[in-house]
């Protein structure tokens, strides 16, 4: 059961969020075959597959059920990221400035500074 939920769910997710949807005119692909196979005894349907998806969408007689076939028309209501339009790109051009610093060698001066002060802070008392 918990399967089948789950498939239930993926199936209305992918038909809400893709263009899956177009699966559900299949059918149409197979009438349409049909259509064309009376006109011409000779047509194959990979032959009406390169005629009808190869070659755009040529004006003929009947364009209107051209449309009607799957992945033929565009959708509008797929997923929101599809129909962001990006800003067009600022520039900014900041001028070039370069510094040059010498930095003088640091060099500490021992002078006048007592190792021994600091060292007697780490001795024990004494007896006085």
């Amino acid at each position: 059961m918990k399967n089948l939920i789950s498939i239930f769910f993926l199936t209305i997710y992918l038909f809400s969020t893709t263009e899956a949807v177009e699966l559900l005119k299949l059918p149409v692909v197979f009438q349409h075959y049909h259509e064309h196979k009376m006109l011409d005894k000779d047509m194959t349907f990979l032959a009406f597959l390169d005629m009808h998806y190869m070659h755009g969408s040529p004006h003929d007689d009947d364009y209107d059920r051209d449309m009607k076939l799957p992945f033929k028309t565009p959708i509008h209501t797929t997923v929101a990221a599809a129909n962001y339009v990006a800003p067009a790109p600022i520039s900014i051009i900041a001028p070039k400035v370069f510094f040059i610093e010498k930095k003088q060698p640091l060099i500490y001066s021992t002078i006048g500074y007592s190792f021994n002060y600091h060292s007697s802070v780490w001795q024990p008392p004494r007896a006085c």
